[in-house]
């Protein structure tokens, strides 16, 4: 067939033609600087640091991130010219044990400013350089903003260094939680929050239904913030040789100012420079100059020799429950039906000879909390299961651990929480303001039960609150018969509070004060293995961390997802991901999360 083109469809086809070629043209251009960046962060995440064959092993903790699990560099961050490296608890704690006997390395110097992170891996980080110091080797620390994160790394060194520069601030004040009540303001925009729950200490919902902290919030978080206080203020006033009231009261009167106040009251042991830290520094390693001092970064040193055994023949199973509880299969936080398939996959494996939970979770979906609890007591059967808390084991986190044959928590770890409830807000009186008129029509009388645009009536609620009542008491039995406690009395310290670790040990809810490593320990010696040392075990880490390229590839496959479609799918496939996993769920969840600085 001919086919005719007048002078406008040939000028129309040309310019067709060119916008075509122009976007292949940028199409293989934008592919060519994909694969560049693929390869530029492939070959980030597989480069092995080469070490120097004697050094310092510096720990710069401006420059790393102490996180549950080590992670590939973090894709974003890389292309954002982010500076931190994520360094897992266990390799961290693995890199000082393994600097502790390594003849190339002679001491740590330690620079604590810019700590952050959970209270539970600087509190077992800290722990590992204790035990750094007690094979002989020194810390030696140099500090300039102290903080209550800084400080307490900083306490455990053989001396401690302070700038005299001007400009220096105290930031270690104590401990401090703030919580925020928005009843007034849903009022304003008429928003209505339904509430259902059982414990008189179980504040997650309180945000949303109180305008101030109600009698039993306050007194749990007041007992819970002194309670972490006087762990970390009793340990630094220990390494410094004081009491804690001593050390308290110092804190407490604002009595440490600037490097003379910490001098004066034997805080730190000297106060200089830079230039007179580095003269120091080559004094105590035996050199003329800094330059011929060899520093081994703690990231590298971690990366190069914490490496997994392939020769062990057998193995201890760390399985990282690290987030939020939540259902389905998510990667992201702690998702049920993914963690019992792991869980399962473990069970079956015959070279795993034990496994630590490690539990870092505030909790969340009771349903799939259960589910995980099940599976771990189907691995109990054939193998020990030890548990190991890290900043949190709380509601649905206690709930899929406290069966576990051993459970060690650090001090400072938020646990308990046992308590349920369910939320699901009214938004009838939103849409009356904005001009929008609902009509429901059902099949049943309460099939709009869970739809958010009506309030719920007395048999709804009343339902609600019968399924709260049953999985609360579900709840404290199974605490019961995994702690071999007594049922009231688990109901008499449950009603949904927090305790602090050192509080938890105090109550029974937990076995020993210690951190993963600990832990890891402890499951070898359950295994009725002759061998006890850690070096002659491989550890295996569950969930698998994604390689730097899988990180890649998913955050690809994510911006593809949030930019695709016009913003009112976007708006309502939000608001029906919220539905699905908000209205009428029954949680075990603490109320908030808690980094410290």
């Amino acid at each position: 067939m001919i086919v005719n083109i007048n002078g406008h469809m040939k000028d129309f086809v040309k310019m067709t033609l060119a916008a075509v070629l122009g976007c292949l043209i940028v199409g293989v251009a934008m592919t060519f600087i994909a694969f560049g960046i693929i390869g530029s962060l492939a070959a980030l995440g597989n480069t092995q640091p080469v070490m120097p064959r004697e050094g310092v092993l510096t720990v710069d903790m401006s420059r790393i991130t102490l996180t549950e699990q080590t992670m590939p560099s973090d894709i974003r961050g890389v292309l954002e010219g982010e500076t931190r490296t994520s360094v897992g608890i266990w390799t961290a704690v693995s890199a000082i044990r393994e600097a502790a006997l390594d003849p190339s390395v002679r001491f740590i110097y330690l620079k604590p400013d810019g700590t952050a992170g959970e209270m539970g891996c600087i509190e077992e980080f800290r722990t590992a350089l204790e035990r750094f110091r007690a094979s002989g080797k020194a810390v030696i620390s140099f500090i300039e903003t102290p903080s209550n994160a800084s400080y307490y790394l900083a306490s455990v060194s053989d001396k401690i260094f302070m700038s005299d520069y001007d400009g220096g601030m105290n930031l270690m004040t104590g401990f401090s939680s703030q919580m925020v009540f928005l009843k007034d303001i849903l009022d304003k925009f008429g928003v209505n929050v339904q509430l259902i729950r059982h414990g008189k200490y179980k504040s997650a919902g309180e945000t949303f239904i109180r305008n101030s902290i109600s009698p039993e919030n306050r007194e749990q978080n007041q007992v819970m913030v002194n309670s972490l206080w006087k762990g970390w203020a009793g340990r630094m006033a220990e390494a410094r040789e004081m009491s804690f009231e001593e050390f308290n009261a110092l804190v407490d009167d604002l009595k440490l100012d600037n490097a003379g106040d910490f001098l004066e009251y034997g805080l730190v042991d000297e106060v200089m420079t830079r230039e007179e830290l580095g003269e120091r520094l080559c004094g105590l390693y035996g050199v003329s100059k800094l330059e011929e001092m060899p520093q081994i970064l703690f990231a590298d040193y971690a990366k190069a020799k914490v490496l997994p055994d392939y020769k062990a023949k057998d193995r201890i199973a760390v399985v990282y429950a690290n987030g939020e509880i939540i259902d389905g299969n998510e990667k992201e936080q702690v998702a049920g039906d993914r963690f019992a398939a792991i869980l399962s996959d473990v069970r079956r494996d015959s070279t795993v000879k034990a496994v630590v939970m490690r539990v870092n979770s505030p909790g969340g979906s009771v349903l799939a909390s259960a589910k995980i609890r099940n599976e771990i007591d189907l691995l109990r059967q054939v193998k020990p299961v030890i548990a190991s808390y890290g900043s949190y084991a709380a509601s649905g986190g206690y709930w899929i651990s406290s069966s576990c044959d051993y459970i060690f928590s650090d001090a400072s770890t938020l646990t308990g929480s046992i308590g349920v409830f369910s939320m699901i807000p009214d938004f009838s009186k939103t849409a009356d303001k904005a001009g929008i008129n609902i009509t429901a029509i059902s099949s049943n009388r309460h099939g709009d039960m869970y739809s958010g645009m009506r309030t719920l009536d007395q048999d709804e609620i009343a339902y609600l609150q019968s399924s709260v009542e049953d999985i609360y008491d579900t709840f404290t039995s199974i605490v019961a018969e995994g702690r071999s406690l007594d049922k009231a009395y688990v109901d008499e310290i449950a009603q949904g509070r927090v305790w602090a670790g050192t509080d938890a040990l105090d109550k029974g809810l937990v076995d020993q004060i210690g951190g993963l490593e600990d832990a890891v320990g402890y499951a070898i010696s359950r295994t009725g293995s002759s061998s006890v040392d850690l070096s002659s075990w491989q550890i295996v880490e569950y969930p698998k961390p994604m390689t730097t390229m899988e990180s890649l590839m998913e955050m690809l496959g994510q911006e593809a997802t949030i930019f695709s479609g016009t913003p009112f799918e976007g708006v309502e496939k939000a608001f029906r991901n919220w539905d699905a996993t908000m209205t009428g769920r029954i949680y075990a969840r603490i109320p908030y999360e808690m980094d410290i600085r």
